[in-house]
């Protein structure tokens, strides 16, 4: 399907380690599509051909649900990643070796017979943080900061329009980086620690908390630690608010308190867009210029 300049849809995808999901975004009315939302399981440890069959298919299938021309191809992608050239270097991390290096916006142009140059690539923290702003706070705020909570701990600070990651997973923390401690792998490490037994995700933390005083800590911890490290960044960029994304956030009840007194009295928010943000936050790319 070929491009037209000027039309107001744009096709967008957020690429996980076990699944791609696509539609296609107004970005005129700023609303998604629901009919075109396709989501296709696909491992991130698989062979290139595997990988590009599966986007394809779920591109594919929201192309042919919404049966609109589209002016752009967005994606959010995880790093590291050079987004201004579409090329992947992700390698050493369990998942995506088999693209590594490889030129991702012309195999996408080439696989949907679109223009290179509609292709647009953004962090899939900073697009999540993004849509959210786009699409709902940014309507109230001009100076936002976000954090993503799950697999990884992604940050971006939203200021006057313009949504940037900040790489805080990456600054150190504790023993190491703030990203070893503001994830899913510090919850399941610190309950072994603790207890000497293993749990495969957070959701199984959440729902022993109601009879188990040690994980009620664990969760009391990290609100600790997440709200110390935060205060910082608070004291340095001064925004009017925080925006909590990621699948963490289904068990804030159990550390937000703690994060609240910490960084009072800055507001926080919990998402509001679920996994359409980064769909969201790359649709608005192809925003024009006002």
């Amino acid at each position: 399907m070929t491009n037209i300049p000027h039309s107001p849809y744009v096709l967008t995808a957020d690429v996980g380690g076990s699944h791609i999901t696509t539609a296609i975004c107004n970005i005129e009315e700023n609303i998604i599509l629901d009919e075109t939302i396709a989501r296709v399981d696909v491992s991130s440890r698989d062979t290139a051909d595997h990988i590009f069959n599966a986007w394809e298919t779920s591109f594919k299938r929201s192309l042919e649900s919404g049966n609109h021309s589209i002016s752009g191809l967005g994606i959010a992608m995880p790093g590291p990643f050079d987004y201004e050239n579409g090329i992947s270097y992700i390698t050493g991390l369990n998942k995506f070796d088999a693209i590594y290096k490889m030129d991702i916006r012309h195999k996408l142009a080439e696989m949907l017979a679109i223009d290179p140059s509609i292709i647009q690539f953004r962090n899939d923290a900073e697009a999540a943080i993004a849509g959210e702003v786009w699409a709902d706070f940014g309507k109230e705020y001009n100076n936002i900061i976000g954090v993503t909570l799950g697999t990884g701990f992604g940050s971006a600070h939203y200021l006057n329009g313009l949504t940037k990651d900040v790489n805080w997973g990456s600054e150190p923390f504790g023993s190491s980086i703030a990203d070893d401690y503001m994830s899913t792998r510090w919850f399941l490490k610190r309950y072994n620690e603790l207890t000497g037994n293993r749990v495969n995700e957070v959701k199984d933390l959440y729902l022993m908390a109601p009879y188990d005083a040690v994980v009620t800590g664990i969760f009391h911890e990290f609100g600790e630690n997440l709200g110390y490290f935060l205060s910082k960044k608070i004291d340095e960029l001064n925004p009017e608010l925080l925006i909590l994304c990621g699948n963490i956030t289904r068990s804030s009840d159990l550390f937000l308190p703690v994060l609240r007194e910490r960084i009072m009295p800055l507001p926080i928010k919990l998402a509001r867009l679920g996994e359409n943000a980064a769909l969201f936050g790359v649709a608005s790319l192809f925003e024009p210029v006002q």
